[in-house]
């Protein structure tokens, strides 16, 4: 195999002649070999738009010659397409893959791997050219923000639509009466479409807390180097490139005032982190209760694949239970943000990397399953003969009748209905009790869902 040698201050290494970085990604490469997950490639396209606006700063300020500048602008566009690629097909960011999520160093190998991918590209120094008047403690969380600011959008958008479909079964099922559960036995009734209402209101809040969460990540510490004094770079560029960061990204990102604080400091990702929690746990809690009303025959699931390898015919709610490990996987990564953001220490966060990495993976998740679930709702349909009989069958739709008769006569009506044997249909006896019109009245979906009554 053809080799290149590099040096560093720690001496020579050998690379292929073709690899696409250079000798601080080799060294990361050979120092955490660590299995699992990579860097994520929306971090990579981050990083690069990050390298874009400090150049452009840097050239309109007069410290980087225009050629120069220009080469790194091109290049870094270029690394921003192959990491949008690389979703669905192979890119020249294939080579370079295996740089894993959990290193060391604060981000510095990510940091050092953008910058080789562009020097070794276009000929350029990694750290004299394409980090002038930068250090990975301000570009590494700027770039996780602009990466989580994109994941953002994307899962806001899905979020919608899961909204959306849940409404949509809200109006389709909303003549249908049934029985509310709690303590999972039978209670008071209400509609179908009531129930399915109810979770199209709690994604409602996953989608605006999403859509709003995003101002908490607007803030970045770009300009303030190592530890956030802008040591190191002139006053001019401090002030300039997060501009030019807002043109390139399209984002509305401002510099934060106290710099020193946004290097330091990382709780704005634990809020983001919560945020994705919630959502998580509204997806765990809704897809619960609707393999229960699956279960217990109301509704009927879409059957999308075969359930058993040795009972024939079986079909199991495999979309729910997928999207519930979604997100039991994303309150876990909650836990790894929020102890890699207490973790840090004085002017840094050393456990950035692995904070970015769980960080962005929820996103990704929760995006993923919002779409399998809207998907699969659409599907859904609900078993009003299954229902009615439910509904009818129930003593506890006496309670909708307190107003009209008083506690003790329900009581009575109850009691008489459980010592007339054989008997399974109380709407009817309550009809022969208290008379068809009465009964239809108070048990109609509009009587039911009418908010109190009158």
């Amino acid at each position: 195999m053809k080799v290149r040698n590099e040096t560093d201050f720690l001496g020579v290494v050998e690379l292929p002649i073709d690899a696409p970085y250079g000798i601080h990604t080799a060294r990361a490469l050979e120092n955490f070999p660590i299995p699992g997950s990579p860097v994520p490639t929306s971090l990579i396209s981050a990083l690069a738009q990050v390298k874009k606006a400090c150049a452009l700063a840097n050239k309109e300020l007069g410290f980087l010659e225009t050629s120069k500048a220009n080469a790194i602008v091109d290049e870094a566009s270029s690394l921003v397409a192959s990491a949008k690629q690389s979703r669905s097909s192979a890119t020249r960011l294939e080579a370079a893959s295996t740089l894993p999520a959990l290193q060391g160093g604060a981000g510095t190998s990510t940091n050092m791997l953008v910058n080789e991918l562009i020097a070794n590209k276009t000929g350029l120094h990694p750290i004299e050219d394409l980090n002038l008047h930068q250090s990975t403690n301000d570009v590494y969380p700027t770039a996780v923000k602009i990466a989580a600011i994109y994941g953002l959008r994307e899962l806001a958008e899905k979020v919608e639509a899961l909204q959306g479909a849940f409404q949509r079964l809200e109006s389709k099922f909303a003549h249908i009466p049934t029985l509310g559960k709690t303590e999972l036995v039978d209670a008071v009734p209400l509609t179908l479409g009531a129930e399915f209402g109810a979770f199209a209101e709690a994604f409602a809040r996953d989608r605006w807390r999403t859509f709003k969460c995003e101002e908490r990540l607007r803030v970045v510490n770009l300009g303030g180097t190592a530890v956030g004094t802008g040591l190191t770079a002139p006053r001019s560029y401090i002030f300039l490139v997060t501009e030019k960061l807002r043109e390139v990204t399209g984002l509305g990102l401002s510099r934060a005032e106290n710099l020193v604080d946004q290097t330091a400091n990382s709780d704005a990702f634990v809020e983001v982190s919560g945020i994705m929690k919630a959502a998580a746990v509204n997806l765990l809690k809704i897809c619960g209760d609707l393999r229960l009303l699956h279960m217990i025959g109301k509704i009927h699931l879409p059957a999308v694949q075969a359930g058993s390898s040795i009972m024939p015919g079986k079909v199991n709610p495999v979309i729910l239970e997928s999207v519930m490990q979604i997100g039991i996987k994303v309150q876990a990564n909650d836990f790894i943000v929020t102890e890699c953001a207490s973790r840090g220490s004085l002017q840094i966060n050393e456990f950035m990397p692995l904070l970015a990495s769980a960080l962005l993976e929820s996103m990704g998740l929760l995006a993923t399953a919002a779409g399998m679930l809207a998907q699969h709702a659409d599907g859904i349909e609900a078993d009003e003969p299954e229902c009615e009989r439910q509904f009818n069958a129930s003593l506890d739709i006496v309670t909708a009748f307190l107003p009209s008769i008083g506690y003790d006569q329900a009581t009575d009506l109850v009691e008489a209905f459980k010592n007339q044997h054989g008997l399974s249909d109380f709407r009817k006896f309550l009809e022969n009790e208290l008379g068809a019109e009465l009964v239809q009245k108070t048990l109609s979906p509009q009587n039911l869902m009418a908010l109190g009554h009158r």
